[in-house]
């Protein structure tokens, strides 16, 4: 029976932290420049950056326009084309901006106008619609004028220093807070991926914590928070997309910046970001999200004066089809998005929180996708907190499944399995529950016969990759095999940003 006075079941989260405080687990390694990690800020040779009032002096660095780096609209080589009579003439484009922002704007319109002055290919194709509805139907008279005469010159002016706040290739975020934000690119080759298959992992070795109430936003501090995320990061979140990743952008904006230098996510790839502050409270979700006032972040600073807020981006695969996602081949891909840097037999914290990742729009199945995610972390020797966003019989399934697996001494490579169809049964819990009473006892004995030592020997065998933590949830690498140290198969490839 359950206590239905309590919204969690399982673990305490002291036990998912490794710690009784989420702030006493361990922290990030200090931010330090190298060839793969490009500090946009200065930092002292310790990677210490003291928490002060005073903004981080910019890194001086060369203008660079090519693929490589990002193409600042305050470089000399951004030219526009202008037309003037009957020529075409090409000016400098940070002429024309600093043309148009220094201009009075009363209304939306004036801004719309503005915008345009320097994107007029999009004349035919931006409409500003929403903009002018926002003004002109639901803000009141003293809501627009503030606007306007107050918030807008301010961006303006903001935007107008980006010449002196950005003095190297790739952007700094902002200028006044004092934090700092690092993007971690994160890739597996398919040769390092754990062989699912063939695991001896048990999944009741992984400590599990569910909760139908809360957030992973509200509720998982202190933890690696996963981003249910679409492939080009983001999602929809400067378009018409209010689902989680584009909520969790919105109110931790910051995250936005990532959309900028991240190109498309290989369904073996995925990016840590540590640091983002949050701003915003909000209430509903899809259409019915909206904003719910101001958010004071009290998350504290660790020694390289990030917040210790890591939100991992991991592509959530859209399905058609229900049965589809029951392929060996489609298991497999979820465990290499969420596999583990080293196969250590000691639990590695900080744990993982997450939810039902690409159970929404694309489709998957929370039963399914919460006992892959366990698997990964099983893989990862991560604890773990799901939230299951108020649904207590999802909350209940999916303890039950755990206490099944673990009851058994069940293997991921046992569960990876038995969870291909066909199959008769009509649930997760039946569908596992039938494997079990299908293998032979002979089969289990393998498995429940293993020694501490035997199990220890096998975790041993694949301790073979260096790791951006102490044990990652991802194996970080970069494309160029020539990068690889000797004694390491895996590299990673980071930036870090002074907000």
């Amino acid at each position: 029976m359950f206590d239905e006075e309590h919204s969690w079941i399982g673990v305490s989260l002291s036990e998912i932290y490794g710690a009784q405080c989420p702030w006493d687990a361990p922290q990030f390694p200090v931010i330090k420049p190298a060839y793969n990690h490009a500090v946009l800020f200065h930092v002292s040779e310790d990677g210490l950056n003291e928490i002060n009032d005073r903004p981080p002096k910019p890194q001086t660095g060369v203008d660079k326009w090519n693929q490589d780096y990002v193409r600042m609209p305050c470089s000399s080589h951004s030219l526009y084309p202008v037309v003037e009579g009957s020529t075409t003439n090409l000016k400098k484009r940070w002429d024309i901006i600093q043309n148009a922002l220094t201009k009075p704007m009363k209304n939306s319109q004036d801004l719309a106008d503005t915008i345009l002055s320097y994107n007029t290919k999009f004349k035919s194709i931006w409409k500003f619609s929403a903009l002018h509805q926002l003004f002109n139907e639901h803000l009141e008279e003293e809501e627009s004028q503030y606007f306007f005469s107050v918030t807008l010159p301010t961006i303006a002016k903001l935007a107008l220093a980006l010449p002196r706040l950005v003095q190297s290739p790739i952007p700094l975020l902002s200028t006044v807070p004092v934090g700092v934000m690092t993007f971690m690119r994160v890739t597996v080759p398919p040769k390092d991926c754990p062989k699912w298959a063939s695991s001896n992992k048990l999944i009741g070795g992984t400590p599990l914590h569910v909760n139908s109430k809360g957030t992973i936003e509200d509720d998982g501090m202190g933890l690696l928070q996963v981003d249910f995320a679409n492939k080009y990061l983001g999602g929809g979140v400067l378009s018409y997309g209010c689902v989680q990743e584009e909520i969790r952008f919105v109110i931790c904006p910051e995250l936005l910046v990532s959309m900028l230098f991240t190109e498309v996510l290989k369904p073996t790839e995925a990016l840590l970001m540590i640091g983002c502050e949050r701003y915003s409270s909000y209430s509903g979700y899809g259409d019915t999200f909206q904003w719910a006032g101001d958010y004071k972040d009290t998350t504290p600073y660790d020694l390289s004066g990030r917040r210790r807020c890591a939100v991992l981006a991991i592509d959530a695969l859209p399905f058609r089809r229900l049965e589809d996602q029951y392929r060996p081949e489609t298991i497999a891909w979820v465990g290499v998005s969420a596999c583990t840097s080293k196969f250590e037999a000691r639990l590695s914290y900080p744990g993982v929180a997450t939810g039902n990742w690409g159970c929404g729009a694309f489709g998957g199945s929370p039963h399914l996708k919460s006992l892959l995610q366990i698997m990964a972390c099983t893989e990862a020797r991560r604890p773990i907190a799901y939230y299951t966003f108020d649904d207590i019989k999802l909350r209940n399934d999916i303890i039950n499944i755990y206490k099944l697996l673990s009851k058994h001494n069940v293997t991921v490579g046992h569960v990876r399995n038995n969870t291909s169809p066909p199959f008769k049964a009509n649930s997760m819990l039946a569908l596992l529950q039938e494997a079990i009473n299908n293998v032979q006892p002979e089969d289990w004995s393998k498995v429940v016969n293993k020694t501490e030592r035997d199990i220890m020997s096998d975790w041993d065998r694949d301790i073979h990759i260096d790791n951006i933590m102490e044990s990652s949830l991802i194996i970080p690498v970069t494309d160029s095999d020539d990068k690889f140290s000797d004694n390491s198969d895996v590299s990673d490839s980071a930036m870090s940003l002074d907000e």
